[in-house]
C-alpha cells in the first residue's frame, strides 16, 4: 500500500477558500479506483511551521497511485490546487 500526504500552503487572497477546498478533497472520496482511504482538513494551531491544508490519501498499489495522478476525478482538484497554493509539501511511502 501507498501513503501519499501533501501538505499545501495557500495564497493568501484564496484563504477564504480553504473549506471548499476541503470539500472538494472529499469528492474524490469512493470515486477513484484503488484510493482505500482519505482524510483532509484545514490546520488548526495556525504556528510559524504550519501549512493550511493537508491531504492524506491511501493507494491499494503504486499502480492506482499512478493512475490517480492522471484520474478525471482528480484533475480539477489537481488543478485548482496548483492555482491556489504558495507551495506544497509531499511524502509518499509503503506500508
Amino acid at each position: 500500500m501507498i501513503r501519499h500526504i501533501v501538505l499545501f500552503k495557500i495564497k493568501d487572497e484564496y484563504k477564504s477558500e480553504l473549506p471548499q477546498l476541503v470539500k472538494a478533497f472529499y469528492g474524490m472520496k469512493g470515486k477513484i479506483e484503488g484510493m482505500l482511504d482519505l482524510e483532509a482538513g484545514q490546520d488548526i494551531l495556525h504556528s510559524e511551521r504550519s501549512y493550511d491544508l493537508a491531504l492524506i490519501t491511501v493507494f491499494d498499489s503504486r499502480a492506482t497511485f499512478d493512475a490517480y495522478q492522471t484520474h478525471p476525478v482528480h484533475l480539477p482538484v489537481k488543478k485548482r490546487m496548483h492555482e491556489v497554493r504558495e507551495t506544497s509539501v509531499a511524502c509518499d511511502f509503503e506500508f
